[in-house]
């Protein structure tokens, strides 16, 4: 109760946040429930110390036990990801991006990455983003009719621009990634490849998506989304660089990129939750729940184009679902906001070939990690779809009151904390 002592207006903040998250129901694709031993190590003495550098080479001292602590994390990294380096330290997904492009770039080098309205994220070109102002980023999408990715036509774009990394990895992409294709192309025009797996982590983990290695050089991640860890970010990759014969400990430069490079001290207290949630995705749980993540997300895209509401691609594979519902709103900010309204938090987003502002594009995205967290399964998500489907073709007062009223007999019969 210090808290609540000492400040008690954030204290009251707090609850209501709390209240929010356990009455309404998040389908955001980038959201989940961390379990209550990761917030346990989130909310440690740990966060007062200072430990800039790595393990056994730090420039404070004091550092024993935070070095246990940050090796651990790292070992569970590197084996639920079979990856041979692991850099724990990024805050976030955007910076461990930004800290390969220090890495393995120099300003004005080209790159190719997949475009925004195609499931794209800000870093990886987007000229509002750092990466697109430092680096010259081509982008390649998705094909017209299949709505999914089109390798022939990305070797193309690849061949055309010489490309010295290639982006691979979405954050509104609802199909699963052929690695090995985007190696081949890489090889063809002798670039880097990078993953950007902030989304599908926990699928990859769990098996239930293709895996980036041995594929990538690097991969990135964040550590919470489906792999359920605390926020913050995540860099993998082999060893050695394979593409430069003067320095060829690719390993070396990306800690060097993370630390000094865009970083000063890590959070040790995120370290710590981040490396409790690595041991709770090597549990065969873990593996049961994100098979039932995905078995949620294709429940509920099955459920939408059966009534009328288009998924984008006319499916997923994984745990988001993309939605156009231009064809019942023009707007689908509002019809984001006409579902936070009855307790359904989604976001809107654009889609392929998008005509509109990112603004109040066409789509909305929807991901089940939040759900199946809370014990949703394939009828409970079919429920829910059915009454997002009733908001989306007819948001009227009366729809409004009696779906408010199912979401929040659904979050109380599943319950968080």
């Amino acid at each position: 109760m210090n808290l609540k002592k000492t400040d008690k207006k954030i204290y009251d903040l707090i609850k209501k946040e709390i209240k929010r998250q356990k009455e309404e129901i998040s389908l955001i694709a980038s959201e989940n429930y961390v379990s209550v031993a990761v917030l346990e190590a989130l909310g440690t003495p740990l966060t007062n110390k200072y430990s800039e550098g790595y393990p056994n080479k730090r420039y404070y001292a004091g550092n024993e036990v935070i070095d246990k602590i940050e090796t651990l994390a790292i070992e569970r990294a590197k084996k639920i990801f079979s990856a041979e380096h692991a850099n724990v330290q990024p805050h976030s997904g955007s910076q461990a991006n930004t800290a390969v492009y220090l890495a393995l770039l120099k300003p004005g080098d080209t790159v190719l990455g997949i475009d925004l309205s195609s499931g794209g994220h800000l870093t990886h070109g987007s000229p509002v983003n750092i990466s697109g102002k430092f680096y010259k980023f081509h982008n390649y999408g998705v094909n017209k009719n299949t709505e999914m990715l089109d390798y022939q036509e990305i070797e193309k774009t690849a061949l055309a621009v010489r490309p010295k990394l290639i982006v691979c990895g979405t954050t509104a992409y609802p199909r699963s990634i052929d690695f090995k294709k985007f190696r081949e192309i890489a090889d063809k025009v002798g670039s880097y490849l990078m993953a950007d797996i902030a989304h599908i982590a926990g699928l990859v983990v769990a098996g239930e998506h293709p895996h980036p290695f041995p594929h990538c050089d690097v991969v990135t991640s964040t550590t919470h989304k489906t792999l359920r860890g605390p926020r913050g970010g995540l860099i993998l990759c082999k060893q050695t660089d394979r593409l430069d014969k003067e320095n060829t400990n690719l390993a070396g430069k990306i800690d060097k990129a993370v630390f000094p490079g865009i970083q000063g001290g890590p959070l040790d207290h995120v370290v710590a939750a981040k490396a409790v949630s690595f041991l709770e995705a090597s549990k065969p749980i873990f593996k049961k729940y994100i098979k039932q993540v995905v078995k949620n997300a294709k429940a509920m895209a099955k459920e939408f184009e059966k009534n009328g509401v288009r998924v984008v691609s006319g499916s997923t594979d994984n745990h988001i679902v993309l939605l156009d519902v231009s064809k019942y709103s023009e707007s689908s900010k509002k019809t984001q906001n006409d579902l936070e309204e009855v307790g359904i938090i989604a976001n809107r987003n654009t889609i392929p070939y998008e005509t509109k502002s990112p603004f109040d594009p066409s789509g909305i995205r929807l991901g089940t990690p939040s759900i199946t967290t809370r014990g949703f399964n394939e009828k409970d998500s079919v429920f829910l779809a059915d009454l997002i489907i009733k908001i989306i073709k007819e948001p009227t007062a009366k729809n409004k009151r009696e779906v408010k009223k199912e979401v929040a007999k659904l979050a109380k019969k599943h319950s968080i904390y």
